[in-house]
């Protein structure tokens, strides 16, 4: 896709106004172009698989299904689009099982505007997002789990150390298959080999983890 090109979106949320006022600020950004609202989750699976949007705003409760349901069901089907989850959950559990769904962002519907769409638009171009005050939550959550105390210890090969740094920079599995010349499913593979190294379920964990141990100097 040109990068000049707007950003194909779909919405999926089961709230009615919330839905219109977030449809006001896609329009009035020229990063985006929406191509289509859905009110349940099955409408909005019907709609991903029909319009292949380039980015997709999930709700996470809605009243036929729950948004985790239909993230892994269009991740599982290799849907290539951008999944972010708006919602109004601010809980651990929730943060943590549409990140290990696969999940590329987690983003609070009480964000402000601007913020909100900031965000995305550094989701469009590839970056990881997450509302700030949820990092906390994910912090704590790699605490409880028992895993490697550096990447220097996990005995990530050269080639995972170097993809572990693309994650740490928030970037797409595309994004990184670009940047080291690779193809996209290689770098599928590799992520795949250094989760399990690092006890960890999804990249923003490594993300999140690798950069904490850059900062307390475990490199």
């Amino acid at each position: 896709m040109n990068p000049a090109e707007p950003q194909t979106l779909l919405i999926v949320d089961d709230h009615p106004l919330f839905r219109k006022g977030v449809i006001q600020l896609i329009q009035a950004t020229p990063e985006f172009r929406l191509v289509g609202e859905a009110p349940s989750g099955k409408e909005g699976m019907s709609l991903a698989r029909s319009l292949l949007p380039d980015m997709i705003l999930l709700d996470l409760n809605m009243k036929d299904m729950s948004g985790i349901e239909v993230l892994k069901t269009l991740k599982d089907e290799g849907l290539d689009a951008r999944i972010i989850m708006l919602t109004v959950s601010d809980h651990a559990d929730d943060l943590m099982a549409a990140l290990q769904a696969g999940a590329d962002g987690y983003l609070l519907k009480d964000m402000e505007p601007e913020d909100l769409m900031q965000q995305l638009v550094e989701a469009a171009h590839g970056k990881i997002t997450i509302s700030e005050r949820l990092t906390q939550l994910l912090v704590a959550s790699l605490r409880e789990k028992s895993r490697p105390p550096s990447p220097a210890e996990a005995g990530l090969t050269d080639q995972e150390n170097r993809i572990l740094e693309h994650l740490i920079a928030g970037k797409s599995n595309k994004l990184i298959a670009r940047d080291m010349d690779i193809a996209e499913g290689t770098v599928k593979v590799h992520v795949k080999h250094l989760l399990k190294k690092l006890n960890l379920r999804s990249r923003v964990e490594a993300a999140v983890w690798a950069d904490r141990c850059r900062r307390q100097g475990k490199t």
